[in-house]
This record gives structure tokens, sequence and C-alpha cells, in this order.
């Protein structure tokens, strides 16, 4: 049987320690900060979509306004006939009028449409007269409908030089004549006045937003400290308990084994003797019945003493955990299994799960002894960083899993609860003469079997 290199003691870390419950707080307050800040984002953004969209339209409602005001109560009482048919001096005296508007603000065209489609009036003298196909939102307003300002790119109807066709604010409303004539007041603003409303808007109302939203997360910063503090004082006293239940068990174990091999064991091998000494004087008639008892009473006598290796394991402090697991192949080697090992000089594991990862082994390799009927068996111990593995493989007959666990595993059945609790995984796989494989892991991503494990296990070459 292969037996690993000892060169030294394995090493054992603390089950847990203060250090590493303030780590596992701190780490749950980072993410909570985290996802705080993802949701901070995540409300924040369609927030100031809607604002900028609301400050959209306001603005937009306020050009409107204006323009009403523009046609109704400057350029409507102006509108007298000869306006309407565009005699020079009344058209100088409207755009004389129209001026201030047009220098002092954002205003770059204003046309004035009647039913026909006819420019009764225009900032551009040349289109004053002529008639062009009535623009579909004049035609609304003409019909009494409410058109609202409207910013995009525009495209201007009637061809003009001087209209940018650019992203422009483009407003029509109704304007009555003094004869009752209804015509439609067009005019395009330049985009820059809803562009800076739209930016104050959002800037004025950004702060106290978010000035608000980091109070909340404040606020509830301090429950989840709280919290975290919590579950991890739960998660310890879980661990203690855990912990104090392992070496309940262990303590049990070592007693049932020290009164096995002191009283049962030890008057077993005195009978033993006393038989043989029988035998030596009984009548020849009766040695060979003396013979069988004295065998099968010594056979008992090795059966109950490897019953005390397995329920007192080995000091795993003194030996190590690899030097504990390399004892288990004794066992195996008296029925005639040979235990191939893959085990590291050193495993940094503490005491606790080193401890479970032992009794996986020995329970394993004990079913593998008795039930299997193998000719070998593999054990493999692995450990990166924070993940720690063990896998017991044998060749042997295997069981249909679908019909469940054979009476032989009920001790890996225990095992898998008691590693799920210490935060680990167990696994158990076979199949009819594919032998058995068992994994237990402890660490990152113990909840996935690897990649190797995915399908039936592959049993191992017979020696």
């Amino acid at each position: 049987m292969a037996r690993p290199s000892l060169r030294k003691p394995a090493l054992f870390r603390p089950f847990e320690s203060p250090a590493n419950h303030n780590s596992e707080v701190f780490k749950a307050v980072r993410r909570f900060l985290l996802m705080g800040l993802v949701a901070l984002v995540v409300v924040t953004t369609p927030v100031a979509f809607w604002i900028w969209s609301e400050a959209e339209r306001h603005a937009l409602e306020n050009s409107k306004e204006a323009t009403d005001h523009l046609a109704n109560n400057v350029v409507g009482p102006l509108l007298d006939a000869e306006v309407l048919s565009g005699a020079p001096t009344a058209v100088e005296r409207l755009d004389e009028r129209l001026r201030p508007w047009m220098g002092e603000t954002s205003v770059f065209e204003i046309r004035l449409w009647d039913k026909d489609g006819r420019i009764v009036y225009s900032d551009d003298p040349k289109l004053i007269g002529h008639t062009f196909g009535l623009p579909h939102e004049a035609q609304e307003v003409l019909d009494g409908g409410d058109v609202p300002a409207n910013l995009e790119m525009q495209k201007d109807e009637v061809n003009t030089p001087n209209v940018e066709n650019g992203e422009l604010v483009e407003v029509y409303v109704p304007v009555t004549a003094p004869d009752g004539q209804k015509l439609v007041f067009e005019t395009y603003y330049d985009d820059d006045g809803v562009r800076q409303e739209q930016a104050a808007v959002l800037f004025g109302m950004a702060p106290p937003f978010l000035l608000s939203l980091a109070v909340l997360q404040l606020a509830q910063l301090f429950p989840a400290v709280q919290l975290a503090r919590r579950i991890q004082a739960y998660e310890a006293g879980r661990s203690r308990l855990l912990r104090r239940a392992i070496e309940a068990s262990e303590l049990e174990r070592q007693r049932i084994a020290r009164d096995l091999h002191d009283e049962v064991i030890q008057e077993l091998s005195g009978l033993s003797y006393v038989m043989e000494s029988e035998e030596l004087h009984s009548p020849p008639g009766q040695r060979a019945l003396f013979s069988d008892a004295r065998r099968i009473l010594q056979d008992n006598v090795r059966s109950l003493r490897a019953m005390t290796s397995e329920l007192y394991p080995p000091d795993l402090n003194r030996l190590g955990l690899s030097g504990a697991l390399a004892r288990l192949g004794d066992p195996l080697e008296e029925r005639g299994i040979s235990l191939e090992l893959d085990l590291p000089d050193q495993c940094e594991l503490d005491r606790d799960r080193a401890a479970l990862f032992y009794r996986v082994a020995r329970e394993a390799l004990a079913n593998t002894a008795k039930h299997s009927r193998a000719a070998k068996a593999e054990l493999h111990l692995h450990q990166d960083g924070d993940r720690s593995e063990i896998r017991i493989q044998d060749d042997g007959c295997g069981f249909d899993q679908s019909e469940g666990s054979p009476e032989g595993h009920f001790g890996l059945r225990i095992m898998k609860d008691t590693i799920g609790e210490a935060g680990g995984t167990l696994q158990v796989m076979s199949a009819p003469g594919r032998g058995t494989t068992v994994v237990a892991r402890f660490g990152a991503g113990g909840n996935k079997v690897p990649s190797s494990f995915d399908h039936e296990p592959e049993p191992v070459p017979s020696a």
C-alpha cells in the first residue's frame, strides 16, 4: 500500500475568529452599499429622464403661451383689411410692431396663414401673398383642434433659406382678425431656451432628490449592520453547537472503544487462551470442537479490534489529516483491497473540518471493505486556497441510486447532513457494476459538483 510522505505535521486554523466575524460583517455591509448604489442608479436614471421630459413639456407649454400672447394681443388687433390684403404700408407697420420680438427673443420665423393656404404675413417679404399647401397642423388649428408645441428636426414646408433645418420649437396657434376671419399664427423658436430650462429644472431637483436617497440609504445602513452582526452571531453559535456535537460524538466513540478494548476484548482474549489450553488437554475427539470454537472466538476478537480502530480515530492534531487518512488502508489490506493515496504533505484545515473529512473517508472506506467486493480503492485529498475536497472511489459492485442508498451507507447519509450544517457538501455517486464515488467539499463553489463528476463515475481500474 502506498504511503504518503509526511515530512511536516498538518496545520490547523481556528474554526472561527473575531477577525473573521468582523470581516464577514464588513463584506455584508459592502455588498449592501454596493447594491444600494446600483439601486440608486436604477432609480435615478428613469427619474432623471422623467424630469427631463417634464421640463421639456413645461418649456414647450411656455413657448405656446408666449406665442398665443403674441398672436392675440400683438398681431390680432393689427389684422385690418390692409394687412389681410397685403398692402406694403400695413405689412411694414406690422413688421415694426414685431421687430422687437424677432430681435430680443429666440423667434426665428413668423408666418400667418389663412384657410386657403395663403401666407398673409411673414417676416420674409417674398412669401407674403403666395399660396402653399396648408400644413396639417395649421388645418387642425383651423378645425378647432389644440396642437401642442413640438421640438423636433424641422423641415421647412415653404423652403425659405433663412429658416434653419434643425431642431426647433414649432408652434401653431389660432388668431382672429377684427373682422372675425380665423387665421393660423406659426412661429419657430430656437431650442436653446428649452434646453436651458430643462437643465435648470433637472439640476435644481437633482440635489434634494439625491440627498433624500442618500439619507434613506444611510438610515438603512445601521439596521443592515445590526442584522449582519446578528446573522454572524447566529452562524457562530451554530458552528459552536456543531463543534460540540462533533466533540461529543467523538468522546462517545472513544468511551465505547475504550470499554470494548479494556473489558470485552480482554475477556474474550483470555477466554481464547483458556480454550487453547482446553484444546491441548482435551480428549482427541473433542479437540476439533475446541479448535473451531477458538478460531471463531479469535475472528470475533479481530473484528472487535477493527471496530475499536474505527470508533477511536487517531490523534489528528499529532498525526495531521494526511497521516490519519493513511492509516485507513490497514483494514482494507486485511480484506485484500489495495488503497491508492493522493495526499498533500500539508493540509491547512481547521480541526472540525479535518475531523469531518476523516469521518467521511473512514465511513466510505468501511463501506468499501464490507459491501463493495472491490479490488482497489483510491483516496484523494486536495486543497486550493479556501476550497478543499476529499474523494473516495472504488471499483466495486456499486448500487442503483434510484432505489436509494443501501443500508450500509446510512452513516454517510448522517454525514451528509452534518457536513451541510458545517457549510459543505457531500455526494455519493454510484451505478451497478461501476463502483462508488464519495465526494465531500468545503469552500467556494461547494454546492457545485466538479465537471468530472457530472456523469456516472468511472470505476477504478482493477489492479
